[in-house]
């Protein structure tokens, strides 16, 4: 019986494409270096990297590192907040730079695949900043007691960033929604709060910061790090409610995959930036 953990195959590494234009070797190299003095100082913060403040100003830091703009569409919070419980924040899944670029709009407990844990350096910060790790490739026995689990975290207050299409597309179109962390939000009585993660470079969709298929992780960061111009625009849709997962799922599904709002309209219309190189 198919694990419903069990990884899509996604989009295949053809997907990627190179960045153009890429900043020059001296740029590129300062680029390294910044980002090496990020890491260090992270992990030399130790427990405390977990608390708010830090995580998001690492977070921040890692974005300025590589040069990329993060931009914020309408609201600037991924919590919903009010009622006690914890918000379930639902996002398409393109990079490992999208855990990034979202703990730099606010942090939030974030569920990964256990092979994440495991990777140098990454994995221990991933740690280290709270993330929980699930097994996607175990025995669907196993499927009730990790969503009893999240429905506890929400209960107890805790928000928690899941990326529901369970791996990597090259847009936020691709992929069907998994249910079992809505369900958590339904046993919870917690808010669903979808979101769009997606990529620009000089003002045009870009798969550069795709992270698709078998590749390696060094491979994606060294793209990462040479793209001039490189842009990340988190889109926060407003919150859902529910008693039925399926309806979550397809509700939060639609909006992710829909046409991200106008930055700087409506109510709550703000940019906000990381900085950029």
């Amino acid at each position: 019986m198919r694990s419903p953990w069990a990884v899509d195959r996604g989009c295949p590494a053809s997907c990627v494409a190179e960045p153009d234009p890429r900043v020059p070797p001296g740029e590129l190299a300062r680029r390294y270096t910044a980002l090496a003095y990020t890491l260090t100082r992270a992990m030399v913060r130790g427990g405390r990297l977990a608390e708010p403040r830090i995580l998001r100003g690492e977070a921040r830091a890692v974005l300025g590192a590589l040069g990329v703009r993060l931009e914020v569409a309408r609201a600037a919070r991924l919590s919903a907040g009010g009622g006690g419980a914890g918000t379930l924040v639902v996002a398409n899944h393109i990079s490992w730079l999208d855990v990034v670029a979202l703990l730099a709009v606010e942090p939030v407990s974030v569920l990964a695949k256990r092979e994440v844990g495991r990777w140098p350096l990454v994995g221990t910060l991933a740690r280290r900043a709270g993330t929980r790790f699930i097994d996607r490739d175990g025995s669907p026995r196993r499927l009730p007691h990790a969503v009893a689990e999240l429905a506890r975290d929400l209960r107890g207050g805790t928000s928690v960033l899941v990326f529901p299409q369970a791996t990597t597309w090259c847009s936020a179109a691709g992929g069907d929604f998994r249910r079992a962390a809505f369900q958590a939000a339904v046993d919870a009585g917690a808010t669903v709060r979808p979101v769009t993660v997606a990529y620009r470079q000089g003002g045009a969709p870009s798969a550069a910061a795709a992270f698709l298929g078998e590749e390696d992780f060094t491979a994606s960061l060294r793209r990462v790090a040479a793209a001039s111009g490189l842009a990340v625009r988190v889109t926060v849709h407003d919150p859902l409610t529910g008693t039925d997962r399926r309806s979550l799922a397809e509700a939060a599904r639609r909006a992710v995959a829909g046409v991200a709002a106008p930055l700087g309209t409506g109510p709550q219309g703000l940019l906000n930036s990381a900085s950029t190189a």
